[in-house]
């Protein structure tokens, strides 16, 4: 039986990009607006945080946002970030602080998904083992080694796993080394499986396409597990959550409003 009793997702900032960065050989000239979301679930025995957004810091400091954002080197171009979509100021709107967050889960280590660390020192952070090992690498650009550098819990995953009851770990590499997805079985309802970066729009599902960004330029892999993540959708009714698609996400239940 499941534990989880509440699940918000929660905007942390937009991102204005090429789409061929979300669609692989797909929509290059064509710029689209992506929602930059953390998820937070709560359970009989704690809260679970699903990514935590973007480094503040990086993009409010002009001198950090140029060294970061604003060069030719990195081709994704800064996102956009106010205050009050900062998660210490998220989890304020619902009565929290980033000290009742228990366990952080990050689907991968890129800037967008990791940046917000800093502000939860004290949790458990998980993170598949190979993921951690290809951004200390770098693998790619859109991995900022300031953003995981720190004396952190890490917790770090070999294969899939329950983080509590109704709440399971799925691995979804392609996109990154060490990419994992998240299957979340509610009170009442179908279950949400969050796909992560494995698929940031309804069309990477539907038309099985890979992201732009692919590890080692797995496109392979990273089909393959879209086809894995469908394929757990039919079989336990769930519905997918795409991770960077402005138009599914405005679908949802509007913050602060919650899933139960």
């Amino acid at each position: 039986m499941t534990q989880v009793r509440r699940f918000w997702p929660i905007l942390t900032g937009t991102h204005r990009y090429d789409k061929s960065l979300s669609t692989r050989g797909r929509g290059t000239g064509t710029q689209i607006e992506a929602p930059i979301l953390a998820y937070l679930i709560e359970t009989a025995h704690g809260r679970i945080l699903y990514d935590v957004g973007c480094d503040y810091a990086k993009i409010s400091n002009p001198k950090l946002r140029q060294a970061y954002y604003e060069h030719p080197a990195f081709p994704f171009g800064p996102p956009q970030m106010e205050d009050e979509q900062r998660l210490p100021n998220r989890l304020a709107a619902l009565g929290l602080q980033p000290a009742d967050v228990d366990l952080v889960f990050l689907s991968h280590l890129h800037f967008d998904h990791g940046g917000g660390l800093k502000d939860f020192p004290h949790a458990e952070v998980h993170v598949h083992a190979q993921e951690l090992a290809a951004a200390r690498d770098p693998a790619d650009d859109a991995y900022f080694a300031d953003d995981f550098r720190g004396d952190y819990r890490w917790w770090l995953a070999q294969s899939e796993y329950d983080l509590a009851p109704g709440v399971r770990a799925i691995e979804s590499p392609g996109h990154t080394a060490g990419h994992m997805s998240l299957w979340i079985e509610l009170p009442k309802g179908d279950p949400i499986l969050l796909c992560g970066d494995a698929a940031d729009l309804v069309e990477n599902l539907d038309d099985e396409i890979a992201p732009g960004l692919c590890w080692r330029e797995r496109d392979d892999l990273a089909v393959a597990s879209i086809r894995k993540l469908k394929r757990l959708a039919r079989e336990t009714h769930a519905v997918l959550w795409p991770n960077h698609d402005m138009s599914f996400y405005r679908s949802r239940r509007p913050f602060p409003e919650a899933y139960t």
